[in-house]
């Protein structure tokens, strides 16, 4: 990196004003955050935005970053994901009138328990462990942000019905996760 010997070092310099430090982190890690936006929102110039805006957001919880208790780029993945998310989530409600899919709390269980890497480990275990019916749809909720309605078309069935199959498969996973 060019100012800053690692990740965690330019989130430290950052949350005492330097810009320098800003420019190093933005540099080594905007491309990855980026790829969490684009694939998320699926669209070029909402992704860039919501970069922008979520380093707006390291630059101004850089301070709070070492309370989360996460590695220097979980964090960083972290605050890419639920931006992105809930930006997609905002852009859905806004033109058809939809709220969001429940479950959050979970996704946030996961994104703050553990280390990424042990955390990615154990999350695959317990998606292995789920009934084969049960893991496009929580895929498509909670990692491609569709919503009720739309997994209620594509699975055929009605939207409270997979309503109840999904908070029953997160029921699944934190039991998991937390075993």
């Amino acid at each position: 990196m060019n100012d800053c010997d690692d990740i965690e070092d330019c989130i430290a310099r950052c949350a005492l004003g330097d810009r320098a430090a800003f420019d190093a982190l933005y540099a080594s890690t905007s491309a990855k955050l980026f790829s969490i936006c684009l694939r998320i929102l699926n669209d070029r110039p909402a992704a860039e935005e919501a970069l922008q805006e979520i380093y707006i957001q390291v630059w101004t919880n850089a301070v709070s970053y070492r309370v989360h208790g996460l590695s220097p780029m979980t964090w960083l993945l972290t605050v890419a994901r639920n931006h992105a998310t809930d930006r997609l989530r905002a852009r859905r409600a806004a033109s058809d009138g939809v709220g969001t899919t429940a479950g959050d709390d979970a996704l946030d269980w996961i994104a703050g328990e553990h280390d990424a890497q042990c955390r990615t480990a154990v999350l695959h275990t317990c998606m292995s462990e789920l009934p084969v019916d049960r893991v496009e749809p929580i895929e498509r909720a909670y990692l491609m942000g569709e919503t009720y309605e739309e997994l209620s078309a594509l699975f055929r069935q009605p939207k409270d019905a997979m309503r109840v199959q999904l908070q029953q498969t997160l029921v699944s996973l934190r039991t998991c996760l937390t075993r």
